[in-house]
């Protein structure tokens, strides 16, 4: 090789520019190996994190009112004016215009029977009357003529001009006018009398509310043969069941040996199942004066401070007697779980979260004291999961075990 061969031989120090194609694809490659290196990472601390065995707890609603309850009792609600209404005639159901739930006001008509046969004789009856007093109005005219007849002839004697067999024939006539208008008097009271009776006894075919309330039950069905008693065979006493809804009350068994923490006019508060996140105002109404020996309780009724449509007879209730009234701050419940519960992280009050195998550390923030229970007033709900304990072998997003019971 020549001098001038060598001379060209040299290496270029220049950096290499790649392709933007190339360059491109090998960044790519790169961010794909990092990322499945991260996720391997993390995949393999989850995995192999270790599982921490935990006490778990619920958060609750709470009400400030259970700090100053004395005394808790079940009962039911039940209604204080009830009644089967019935006919005290006999009959057919013919019509009935109600139903269960419908609402009704005193003397509201609810159904009726067959009463053809005694508006028949309501009609015989006024009738009568009407005979009555036409006879009256003829006895009366019969007296008017009998009358001046009389004194006619009762001045004729006194001049001793007409003979004393008229006048005693006239004064005669006279007394049976008299007589004949008071017996047509008598009848008329009588006819009256009987019309009135065929009206009672038609009114009785109607059945009218004996008081403003709600029909509990429907008895009867048009068609149905109705009597007082309901002796006869497939016969139906009661048509409906109402209720005065104004009158209910909650009827509690409260044992003796707690009587003395029951007071008339007590304030309480109800409960009843069918609404489970309201509590009803109420009143001790009065303490029925006697007990009741097989179960060793005396029966205690409760009024409804605010009357409420929803509320119903026959509804299972619990009563809490208080020492005091609610305030008003007082009526809303609270969110409230155990202190236990309460963790400390850098000077944040902190609660961990359960979600599903996990716990998630959610920071909250405390208000006052129930009883046994803290209350939480930002943070967490009620119903939620907490871990109560160990707490601190958590960190958020710590994998747990829930301890066999």
């Amino acid at each position: 090789m020549t001098q001038e061969e060598l001379s060209k031989l040299k290496i270029d120090k220049r950096p290499a520019v790649m392709l933007p194609g190339r360059n491109y694809r090998k960044i790519l490659l790169a961010v794909i190996i990092l990322a499945v290196a991260g996720g391997g990472l993390y995949a393999s601390r989850s995995l192999f994190s270790p599982v921490v065995e935990v006490e778990v707890a619920t958060a609750s609603l709470v009400y400030p009112s259970q700090t100053f309850t004395l005394l808790n009792a079940s009962g039911y609600v039940v209604a204080q004016r009830k009644a089967a209404v019935a006919s005290k005639a006999t009959g057919r159901l013919e019509w009935l215009g109600v139903e269960e739930g419908s609402r009704v006001k005193s003397g509201e008509l609810l159904a009726r029977l067959d009463n053809r046969d005694l508006v028949a004789g309501r009609d015989q009856a006024a009738a009568a009357l009407v005979t009555s007093r036409t006879a009256l109005d003829g006895a009366k005219a019969e007296f008017h003529d009998a009358t001046l007849s009389y004194n006619r002839q009762k001045d004729l004697i006194s001049q001793g001009i007409t003979a004393r067999a008229d006048f005693d024939i006239a004064e005669a006539r006279y007394h049976r006018a008299l007589a004949a208008v008071a017996g047509a008097t008598s009848s008329i009271k009588g006819a009256e009398a009987a019309l009135s009776v065929a009206e009672v006894a038609i009114e009785q075919t109607r059945i009218r509310a004996p008081f403003d309330g709600v029909v509990l039950t429907k008895n009867a069905d048009v068609g149905d043969i109705v009597t007082p008693l309901g002796a006869a065979a497939n016969a139906k006493a009661a048509v409906v069941t109402l209720a005065d809804m104004e009158s209910l009350m909650v009827e509690t068994d409260v044992a003796e040996a707690n009587l003395e923490k029951v007071t008339v006019g007590q304030s309480c508060e109800i409960l009843l199942d069918a609404f489970p996140t309201t509590r009803f105002r109420g009143l001790v109404h009065t303490i029925v004066p006697t007990a009741d020996r097989s179960k060793a309780t005396v029966m205690v009724k409760v009024r409804f401070v605010e009357r409420d449509h929803r509320i119903l007879p026959e509804m299972s209730a619990k009563v809490a007697f208080l020492e005091r009234p609610v305030k008003a701050e007082e009526q809303k419940p609270r969110t409230a779980l155990k202190p236990a519960a309460v963790a400390s992280r850098d000077g944040r009050s902190v609660v961990f979260k359960v979600t599903g195998n996990r716990v998630v550390e959610s920071p909250v923030r405390l208000g006052a004291l129930f009883g046994e229970l803290q209350e939480v007033t930002s943070g967490i709900k009620a119903g939620e999961k907490v871990v109560l304990k160990p707490l601190e072998k958590l960190s958020n997003d710590s994998r747990i075990k829930l301890m066999d019971n």
